[in-house]
């Protein structure tokens, strides 16, 4: 554990002068999401396998999942509740709710939580790096997964020519990680 921690924050090329950090794990360290699972572990126990609510924790995004909008009200109450005696809070900013089923198009009343905040109804939600949208069954979409592939696939053909082998790529690949290539 270290004692005395000393931070800045730096935008750009600009820092700002250095503050003490009396709690709390630095952005990114590898301990932070074990130590968020620790505090979280009670709300994991909220749900059981008969409730029909579920909770997806993963290193710091939570997942709730419910079969009914009235569901999720009760399922978002017990999570602010434990929360709250964590001296934590639901950020509302990064916060919203899907529908997915047969009735994902009927307009929903709105879902606030215990401060009153209203968090929106949206047709797409982004989790771990995974589109999921509203639909009448479970999907995702793909279409940033494909433009990211082409992008990085294009990015290997200019280097390499659109004619160029698989070998040749492989062979452009490796000297870009500095590693010895075997010629037959």
């Amino acid at each position: 554990m270290i004692c005395v921690c000393f931070s800045c924050v730096k935008w750009g090329e600009i820092r700002s002068t250095f503050f003490s950090v009396m709690y709390s794990v630095r952005q990114g360290s590898v301990l932070a999401p074990f130590l968020f699972a620790i505090y979280l572990d009670d709300l994991s126990e909220i749900c059981t396998p008969n409730c029909s609510r579920f909770i997806i924790l993963y290193a710091d995004d939570i997942l709730l999942i419910t079969y009914s909008v009235v569901d999720l009200e009760k399922l978002i109450r017990l999570c602010e509740r434990e929360l709250n005696w964590l001296d934590m809070t639901i950020n509302v900013k990064k916060s919203c709710c899907l529908r997915i089923g047969a009735r994902c198009d009927v307009p929903c009343a709105n879902i606030t939580t215990s401060t009153g905040h209203v968090l929106p109804w949206t047709k797409e939600i982004k989790y771990l790096e995974i589109f999921i949208v509203q639909s009448r069954a479970f999907k995702c979409a793909i279409d940033d997964a494909k433009c990211s592939f082409y992008r990085a696939a294009n990015a290997i053909f200019g280097k390499v020519g659109r004619l160029a082998s698989i070998r040749q790529s492989y062979a452009v690949y490796l000297r870009s990680k500095n590693t010895k290539i075997d010629q037959d």
